[in-house]
């Protein structure tokens, strides 16, 4: 069974609510703090206070990129990557291109994450692939896709759409992406032996905001 202070290293601590104000954002900091999660999850109008809040900390801040629906300009992803970078983010998880995918536009897929990729200019970036929507044969390639376009990680879904987190997707697409690459798991993560589960089928990385949720219970447990 995972060890509490493992457990909190592999979650992103997230708040997307689109109502969070400056208390919101302090408070989800100070708590990545106290049990050391990976990083912060927030939108990128939260970015430079919670960069300020964590700049001497070990916790990161990651922000969404074309959140949640994906269907921004690829140009204007690209840009948003860079005013987050600018802001202080250091993991950026961008929704792809799903429609693109699915009506066979390779070329609009790929150049999607490419320029992100780019505007992140070295920052991680982890393509959602929104298993929801998703054949396993469209999940492989998505993964493929992103990996190819210099994604560091793959990640299940935004928990805006349908479908969530399972184990059964996590083996899918470690299996594609191999050791080299992330995977994130996100999307209805509630209770800590999801958490285990997710982790043991390959998951690098949980993104839940039931963070506390889950140490409380790993701590009972």
């Amino acid at each position: 069974m995972t060890k509490l202070s493992d457990l909190a290293s592999y979650i992103d601590h997230t708040l997307l609510d689109i109502s969070a104000v400056p208390s919101d954002i302090e408070l989800l900091c100070r708590e990545a703090v106290e049990y050391g999660f990976a990083s912060v999850c927030i939108h990128p109008c939260h970015i430079a206070q919670a960069s300020h809040l964590l700049k001497f900390e070990k916790p990161k801040v990651c922000s969404v990129i074309g959140f949640p629906s994906g269907a921004t300009l690829a140009e204007v992803k690209m840009i948003e990557a860079m005013r987050a970078i600018e802001k202080g983010a250091d993991e950026l998880d961008m929704v792809v291109n799903v429609g693109a995918l699915k009506s066979g536009d390779i070329n609009s897929f790929l150049n999607d994450i490419l320029l992100t990729v780019e505007g992140a200019d070295g920052v991680p970036v982890k393509a959602i692939i929104e298993t929801g929507l998703l054949s396993d044969e469209q999940k492989k390639q998505a993964c493929e896709l992103a990996v190819k376009a210099g994604a560091s990680f793959v990640k299940t879904c935004t928990g805006f759409s349908c479908g969530a987190a399972t184990a059964s997707d996590i083996a899918l697409m470690r299996s594609v992406v191999g050791n080299s690459v992330g995977v994130k798991a996100s999307g209805g993560i509630k209770n800590y032996s999801q958490a285990v589960e997710l982790i043991e089928a390959g998951a690098s990385r949980l993104g839940t905001s039931s963070s506390l949720n889950l140490i409380k219970e790993s701590i009972g447990g």
